[in-house]
């Protein structure tokens, strides 16, 4: 694997064992708080954060293409082939924010 490569699923663990942590941290505060009190936090905890609009073709695109532009066609080619297809179009949406977590890594590696 390249360095990019093991940089980007480096990166993919963290995210993975943030959510673990995030989720083990919701369940014991379910189990060792009063059920109201749990309900208030993440009400609040839920009021606070603010709703991301649903990532579009046409919002990845650009930011591929400049990477390619800028050098990165192979690394760019193996982003799609990580996610399953060979071009964009042919990527789940809901892959999309991972997809550009995985390209900021490209752009700032160079």
């Amino acid at each position: 694997m390249s360095k990019m490569a093991d940089m980007a699923q480096t990166i993919e663990d963290l995210h993975r064992a943030a959510a673990a942590i995030n989720d083990a941290a919701d369940w014991l505060a379910k189990q060792f708080s009063g059920q109201d009190e749990y309900k208030q936090q993440i009400s609040n905890s839920a009021a606070k954060k603010e709703e991301k609009p649903e990532l579009k073709l046409e919002d990845v695109r650009p930011v591929l293409a400049n990477l390619s532009r800028s050098g990165h066609t192979s690394e760019v080619r193996a982003l799609l082939k990580k996610y399953g297809a060979a071009k964009l179009s042919a990527i789940d949406p809901a892959n999309y924010e991972a997809m550009l977590k995985d390209a900021e890594v490209i752009g700032n590696g160079s």
